[in-house]
């Protein structure tokens, strides 16, 4: 049988080369574009004076440093072998890395409001554990590497340098916990939280967490200069505010009175039914502008979006120094924050991100430099590498009447009328709302019988066309089946069972039926391919980003888990929202990253706060005024930064929609397996040439002629016996005898 094979024509500035075929394909030979104006020569030799002087390969053990350890220890010194053996151990490596993440959850499990409890007793001794081994690997790789002099050195790596300050600050705790005059040392708690820097540890020691951390290192460097100018209007809008409202953010409990003279003795406040007296106070706003460092806080939180039309208010009814506010008394105020959002939110704040997005990028496409090849065109190679022929099933005897089933299964207007049924069925989901009728209830209920049928018999019909076993290896068909499983189901619990058992999230398998549109349009399907492919890349950029909701859950449940719960809902810390376990400080944090009054909770956070009674703490001792570094650094790092790394990723994937859509991509390599499987059914990889026309016009360009080609063009095109060169589309078809 006749068979055309499918290439692309190389542009004059690349090279080709021919790469034997992955598996029996369309094509016999690729042609992949080499960038000529890639330096690889100079960089491999860069590269190799690199793993020279680090003393071997990233992949491999690395040998032991040329030079003496300490002074006493030469490359011969038997000691220093044997510690340079273990180091170097297949699984010690893997051991630390599980040594860290016991010692991590050890963390997670420690009960901060209670420091005696039975529970925290158990975990010392597992901390002495983890202390200890982490202690072993710091000193063989100090005798191993030496400490300092030379080249290669511990002390010269900075990750070094965090395991010894990690390990000294554990040692250090444990000595003054030990004596009997250490005990009430509030230092010990500071040394004790140097131990939510362990999970650290694990970004040198899986490369690509490790990668994506030095692109976003870098990507801070790059934005340095923003961020100084960032910084500098900041503080010429903290000091214009300082000079516009400094002292005139007091008030007195009692409205009734503006200076503080007057706001003396009590006065009666009505709540409801009830009259109370109560002390009349004279009291500053918890955001206000008495001094510059004050001010940034202020403004800091105002382009956050969080509270401002509250310091908004108090700033537009100041009066004068030292006097309390006057509803309206100073409107013109108001533009001054106009401006502000103007500059910072909607300018400043935006540009600060957009340019972490792009040097993160930019940091990713400086790795592939090390690569003859682009980015996209390696993105094309893996995936044809990975890829493999779809096969459709399809009965070999055509009088059978299994054949004819199937023939009726995969026609287009079999399709069409599932798809007119699927948006039918979903029109009436969107009919029901509360109080309806019960006529007009059962109405719906009986029409999502009827559709739940006919969706059944899609099923059964598909059954016996393809066979059970070719059914179910066609992913879209098992959640076809397990749609019309979930839906039988709910009916049968719901109408004939009469809810005898809760099932009620059966009926999410009802809404499950949109997602089988997805599949339908072209566009709609690359989206979707892209949305998951985006997905893959993130599982390193999720773990940096629950490494850093990790260290800092832990810190917070050190520094405030024994802040007493406020019961009458005048504090933001209470029974839904504390640091008293891990998983309550994550969700926390969360809320805060969300931006969702993180100010509250950083104020009821403050030192001279009320402790709670199991802590042993009687007076009003809790709390920190390390409040505002914690938050405000959280919220710089997850709103600012981390969480933005997503945008990053996923812009990264979608990039073929900003550019020529003439350059091949990975997304059109999907998109051709996919339509060559309808021609190709059982994946023997050769169609009759009779079909590569039609196979031509339905496949969009740059691997095909698309839909708008006109017919005598594409006629010509396809029927040249040899080669025929395409302006635009870049191929070439060979018919092979």
């Amino acid at each position: 049988m006749d068979s055309l094979i499918l290439t692309s024509m190389a542009k004059p500035e690349y090279t080709k080369i021919d790469m034997p075929p992955v598996y029996p394909y369309p094509s016999t030979n690729a042609i992949l574009q080499v960038n000529k104006n890639a330096n690889t020569d100079q960089k491999k030799s860069e590269e190799k004076k690199e793993e020279e002087d680090e003393g071997g390969d990233e992949d491999g053990p690395k040998p032991m440093p040329p030079y003496s350890s300490c002074f006493i220890m030469s490359t011969t010194n038997p000691f220093r072998k044997c510690c340079h053996y273990i180091l170097t151990l297949k699984y010690f490596e893997f051991s630390i890395l599980s040594v860290i993440a016991m010692s991590s959850i050890a963390l997670a499990a420690e009960d901060p409001v209670w420091p005696d409890s039975p529970r925290n007793n158990v975990l010392r001794y597992f901390d002495y554990v983890f202390t200890g081994v982490f202690t072993f690997e710091m000193l063989i790789k100090m005798v191993v590497l030496g400490l300092f002099l030379h080249q290669g050195s511990y002390f010269r790596d900075l990750w070094n340098i965090l395991d010894f300050i990690v390990v000294s600050g554990a040692l250090v705790a444990f000595a003054f916990t030990g004596s009997s005059k250490g005990k009430d040392i509030s230092t010990i708690k500071s040394l004790r939280v140097l131990r939510v820097l362990r999970p650290l540890k694990t970004i040198k020691r899986l490369p690509k967490l490790k990668a994506v951390f030095d692109c976003v290192v870098n990507s801070l460097k790059n934005v340095l200069n923003i961020l100084i100018v960032y910084m500098l209007f900041m503080f010429i809008f903290a000091v214009v505010a300082v000079q516009l409202f400094k002292g005139r953010f007091f008030y007195c409990t009692d409205e009734s009175k503006e200076f503080e003279r007057d706001c003396r003795g009590e006065y009666l406040v009505y709540d409801r039914d009830e009259v109370k007296a109560q002390k009349r106070e004279w009291k500053k706003y918890d955001f206000h502008y008495d001094n510059v460092a004050w001010a940034l806080l202020t403004l800091f939180t105002v382009s956050t979006g969080e509270g401002w039309p509250q310091v908004l208010k108090h700033s537009v009814d100041s009066t004068y120094e030292n006097q309390g506010p006057s509803p309206g008394y100073r409107m013109e105020m108001s533009i001054f924050y106009v401006v502000y959002f103007v500059v910072f939110p909607f300018f400043f704040v935006n540009i600060f991100v957009a340019l972490i997005i792009i040097t993160f990028q930019e940091q990713g496409d400086k790795m592939m430099e090390d690569y003859s090849l682009e980015k996209n065109e390696r993105a094309c190679i893996d995936f044809a590498i990975n890829a493999r022929p779809l096969t459709r099933h399809m009965p070999k005897n055509k009088l059978s009447f299994q054949y004819r089933m199937w023939q009726f299964v995969v026609s287009p207007p079999f399709e069409y009328s599932i798809m007119a049924l699927i948006a039918l069925n979903t029109i009436v989901l969107m009919m029901k709302f509360d109080g309806a009728s019960l006529t007009y209830d059962d109405v719906l209920k009986n029409l999502n019988i009827v559709f739940t049928t006919f969706f059944f018999m899609e099923s059964v019909l598909k059954i016996i066309a393809f066979g059970p076993l070719n059914y179910f290896r066609d992913a879209w068909n098992i959640f076809d089946f397990v749609s019309v499983l979930g839906s039988i189901t709910d009916i049968l619990v719901t109408e004939l069972g009469n809810n005898f058992i809760n099932l009620s999230f059966l009926r999410l398998f009802r809404a499950a039926r949109l997602i089988k549109l997805l599949r339908q349009g072209e566009t709609i399907r690359i989206l979707l391919w892209t949305f998951v492919q985006s997905f893959k890349a993130l599982p390193y950029v999720c773990l940096l980003i629950a490494m850093l909701f990790f260290i800092y859950a832990i810190i917070g449940m050190q520094l405030f888990g024994n802040l007493a719960l406020d019961e009458e809902g005048e504090s933001a810390i209470n029974e839904h929202n504390n640091f008293r376990t891990f998983i309550m400080a994550l969700m926390l944090l969360f809320r805060s990253a969300t931006g969702e009054a993180w100010h509250e909770i950083m104020l009821a956070c403050l030192g001279g706060k009320d402790c709670d009674p199991a802590s042993g703490n009687t007076g009003p001792e809790c709390g920190s005024t390390f409040a505002y570094t914690y938050f405000v650094s959280f919220i710089f790092l997850c709103s600012f930064l981390m969480l933005n790394l997503f945008v990053a990723v996923i812009m990264d994937n979608f990039e073929y929609l900003t550019r020529d859509s003439s350059i091949l991509g990975p997304h059109h390599l999907d998109e051709y397996v996919r339509i060559w499987a309808e021609y190709d059914p059982a994946a023997c990889g050769r169609i009759h040439y009779k079909d590569m026309y039609s196979l031509l016009r339905v496949i969009s360009p740059p691997l095909g002629l698309g839909k708008k080609c006109p017919h005598r063009v594409a006629c010509k095109v396809w029927t040249k016996p040899l080669k025929h060169k395409l302006k635009r589309n870049l191929l070439a078809f060979k018919r092979l005898e």
